[in-house]
């Protein structure tokens, strides 16, 4: 609910933003301030190319369009010092919060420094403007101010990573917590006598023509919910890889898996097929075996997986660590082709 009561209030901010700079960038221009307006007008580009516009903000090209603006409007800022008019350099108090938003912190610090040094070399300059002194001191505190909630917002992200158990896009469960859960799993079937088994789901993206960044940030969450309906109350599903879902199977041998994972392939394809998009699903399946830990049986699913989506991806495959027409020293992968 927080993380929902964030989005929601983000999207209304933007969008209250986007209006008034796109109303000041056309007063302005109505009232022959062309640096004004421009300023204003590259404030709403930064915004509408982002996140609350976009879902999908790390696809192209809106990425570099929002990068593009901004660099726009750090220009058009430095140049009123020299040009006019001078209130429209205090625009430079909110930059360092908005270059740390868009870039990663290392360049964001550069960034931040190099429009510090030039607004100081500036404002030594502007000889005829009475309170550049005082803009300098008020850009220095606030540049100051700007670091004390950035370190605030990254202690307070590190503190509840350790309590985060879900995927935010996705709502699966967090692949910081799969080894451990699957461990457990093991034990307790090892435990009680019991099977179990893993699937490893896998958008084909190779198979496509489509840049496989494109859209998939805004299918995710219908992935995520169609896992959620179609597994029971004790089976967990993990987020494994930004494209990719491992799901625990308690008390499910191998070949049911394989039945399970099929019809969870197919209903993914119909979902993706729906929605326009032109993926395939493959899934890999591992049961648990004598010996078996969390590390092996992941990696036994990622190898048939692999194997899956290396023979042209929309199918099935399980591996066995055993099959009596191979030697007990040669794996091999079988498995169920659509």
């Amino acid at each position: 609910m927080a993380q929902t009561a964030d989005k929601f209030l983000l999207n209304r901010l933007s969008r209250a933003s986007l209006a008034v700079f796109v109303a000041i960038a056309v007063l302005c221009a109505l009232l022959g301030e062309p640096l004004t307006a421009a300023s204003a007008a590259a404030a709403a580009g930064v915004i509408i190319s982002g996140r609350s516009f976009h879902p999908g903000r790390g696809t192209p090209p809106w990425p570099m369009l929002q990068r593009l603006f901004f660099v726009a409007l750090i220009l058009l800022l430095m140049t009123s010092f020299w040009t006019g008019p001078w209130a429209l350099s205090h625009w430079l108090y909110g930059l360092p919060l908005v270059v740390f938003a868009l870039m990663p912190r290392g360049i964001a610090a550069i960034i931040t420094l190099v429009i510090v040094v030039l607004a100081v070399i500036a404002a030594h300059w502007a000889e005829g403007i009475a309170d550049r002194h005082q803009m300098i001191s008020a850009l220095l505190l606030t540049v100051l101010l700007s670091a004390v909630l950035i370190f605030l917002r990254e202690y307070k992200t590190r503190q509840l990573a350790p309590l985060r158990r879900t995927d935010e896009l996705t709502q699966a469960a967090s692949r910081e917590y799969l080894s451990a859960d699957l461990h457990k799993e093991i034990q307790r079937s090892e435990r009680e006598g019991t099977d179990m088994s893993v699937i490893l789901i896998g958008l084909d993206a190779h198979t496509s023509d489509n840049d496989p960044d494109e859209d998939i940030r805004s299918i995710l969450p219908r992935i995520g919910r169609f896992l959620h309906s179609q597994l029971r109350d004790f089976d967990t599903y993990y987020r494994a890889a930004d494209l990719q879902f491992l799901v625990i199977l308690p008390g499910i041998a191998t070949q049911e898996a394989i039945l399970r994972a099929e019809s969870i392939r197919k209903g993914l394809g119909k979902l993706l097929e729906t929605h326009g998009m032109n993926l395939t699903v493959s899934t890999g399946i591992a049961g648990l075996n004598i010996g078996d830990n969390a590390d092996s049986l992941q990696q036994s699913a990622a190898n048939a997986l692999r194997r899956a989506q290396q023979q042209g991806g929309n199918r099935t495959q399980a591996y066995s660590t055993w099959s009596p027409a191979t030697p007990p020293t040669q794996p091999r992968a079988e498995g169920s082709a659509p």
